[in-house]
């Protein structure tokens, strides 16, 4: 189980207390802003709210698979956020975020690890590993741009970051 602790820990890491790889995580960048900035939006891209709720559709997803469940999200819908209209529901879907990482990391950290190489629910989705590493990827990819909307938002609001 040493690659799935691995894994696990390189997942966390990216959402709830890394700082090797980018020298933030997304639990230091979204925790210290209230739901009016998190939907703010500039220009075109997509809110800081919009962001989270799309790394955390896919997180529940995968963490039903390891649960037992059916594969049942659909690139289609993980922008479909409900609009966010006070500090109670975007704390909610931080919470949310924040708790189903916890969960897939405990999930993952004591998968053995010849189950890492087994297919992900059908042979198309390539093995665990693949998509657990994609689901790592993805989620800096996403950082990424969490990091640069909050910057261009406190230059926007007269702050500096």
């Amino acid at each position: 189980m040493e690659n799935s602790k691995q894994l696990a820990q390189r997942f966390k890491d990216v959402i709830i207390d890394g700082k090797w790889i980018a020298n933030t995580n997304y639990k230091d960048q979204i925790s210290g802003i209230d739901w009016e900035q998190a939907t703010q939006k500039i220009g075109s891209l997509n809110s800081i709210a919009l962001l989270t709720f799309h790394i955390n559709y896919y997180i529940k997803g995968v963490l039903n698979v390891f649960e037992g469940g059916a594969l049942e999200i659909r690139d289609k819908y993980s922008f479909d956020l409900s609009p966010i209209t006070s500090e109670e529901s975007w704390n909610n879907l931080r919470d949310d975020l924040f708790n189903n990482t916890e969960t897939f990391f405990n999930h993952l950290k004591t998968m053995p690890d010849k189950k890492l190489e087994a297919p992900f629910v059908e042979e198309k989705y390539g093995s665990y590993r693949r998509n657990i590493e994609g689901m790592i990827e993805h989620s800096y990819y996403h950082l990424g741009q969490i990091v640069l909307i909050k910057k261009m938002l406190s230059e926007k609001n007269g702050g500096t970051s």
